[in-house]
């Protein structure tokens, strides 16, 4: 669902109506495309990322107890994944076919969409802070990297996030077009204002900002790690690349393909062929897009040294009350957190 379309199954090619422009045939074959592939691949990215990030949320809340701003961040961060595939069942339906599901539900699942969207990009942000505060000014980060400073933070996010999806659901509605009933944005008439400046917020909101914060803090990162002397030094660098490249790569061909959607809204780009592949370029880019939610509770969760302890305590209670049920013995093995180091492995850990 791209920030236009209001909608994952459709792009804004599709359904919006400008009488100032003839309208282009997009072909057979992106029908077939959207009709066939889209709901597979949203049920299964549905599927993928309700598993882990359900998973996170378990370890979170019975285990870690959200003592720090990063157990804090991790569980917004779940909760935000969560909310910005719910959607994808009804967009699957709708892809397949047509919109079946009223104006209701049309407002409803777009707001929850942009919910996600917007709060997912704002807590992988907050997590780049919260680690650069923790490493480069640790003397400061005992004083404000607190699970109450988190708390109010987050509670700051979700309303920016929240405001931000507010003129989505307004123009948002259920219409019949060329005898096909869609969840489209009904812009007031008067031009494409409201179309592209909601595509230039998307743009930076979604990745100008974020990016820049991303690289400044991961930069400054670096340079303290070139301090460090341990064998984590490079697992830690590792870790920082793999976070700034799979944002960029995940989310900046969609923000490409909307920003030249703008410029075709402005009639800087009035050609039909070209209008087709930008219309096929950001429905490929959302979709691709949507598999980030998958990815963040591995980059950001199960790649921490305490959270795969917490999860492998989990597994052996698991295990333990499975085989108590069943009448068998388990090895008494105890779990324990890893024993916390100093100095830049303090910092190598938070990665």
């Amino acid at each position: 669902m791209n920030p236009t379309s209001q909608s994952p199954g459709t792009t804004e090619y599709d359904y919006t109506y400008d009488e100032n422009t003839a309208p282009c045939d997009e072909g057979n074959s992106f029908h077939r495309f959207k009709s066939l592939f889209l709901p597979i691949l949203y049920c299964l990215v549905f599927i993928f990322c309700l598993l882990g990030n359900s998973l996170v949320l378990w370890v979170l809340v019975t285990r870690k107890r959200l003592t720090t701003m990063t157990d804090v961040c991790l569980l917004n961060l779940a909760v935000s994944d969560m909310l910005f595939v719910l959607p994808l069942p009804f967009q699957a339906r709708y892809a397949s076919d047509q919109w079946v599901f009223g104006t209701a539900m049309c407002k409803i699942t777009a707001g929850i969409y942009y919910t996600g969207f917007y709060s997912s990009i704002f807590f992988i942000t907050l997590m780049s802070i919260d680690r650069y505060i923790a490493i480069v000014h640790a003397v400061y980060a005992v004083r404000i990297r607190t699970a109450s400073c988190g708390i109010i933070i987050s509670l700051i996010l979700w309303l920016v996030a929240g405001l931000a999806s507010v003129p989505n659901i307004v123009f948002n509605q259920q219409l019949e077009i060329e005898q096909s009933v869609q969840c489209v944005p009904t812009y007031p008439p008067g031009g494409n204002t409201w179309k592209v400046a909601s595509q230039f917020v998307t743009n930076i909101l979604g990745l100008l900002i974020p990016l820049s914060i991303l690289v400044y803090c991961y930069a400054q990162i670096l340079k303290n790690l070139q301090k460090c002397k341990n064998r984590n030094k490079i697992k830690a660098i590792k870790m920082i690349f793999i976070i700034v490249i799979v944002f960029f790569l995940f989310w900046a061909p969609f923000n490409i393909a909307l920003f030249l959607d703008s410029l075709q809204s402005l009639y800087l780009i009035n050609d039909c062929k070209v209008s087709y592949w930008i219309a096929l370029a950001l429905q490929l880019t959302e979709t691709v897009s949507f598999i980030h939610c998958c990815l963040n509770p591995m980059i950001y969760a199960f790649a921490g040294v305490m959270f795969k302890a917490h999860l492998k305590g989990i597994f052996q209670s698991c295990v333990r009350l499975f085989s108590s049920t069943a009448g068998g013995v388990v090895s008494g093995q105890s779990f324990s957190a890893p024993t916390q180091l100093s100095g830049c492995s303090d910092s190598t850990g938070m990665l």
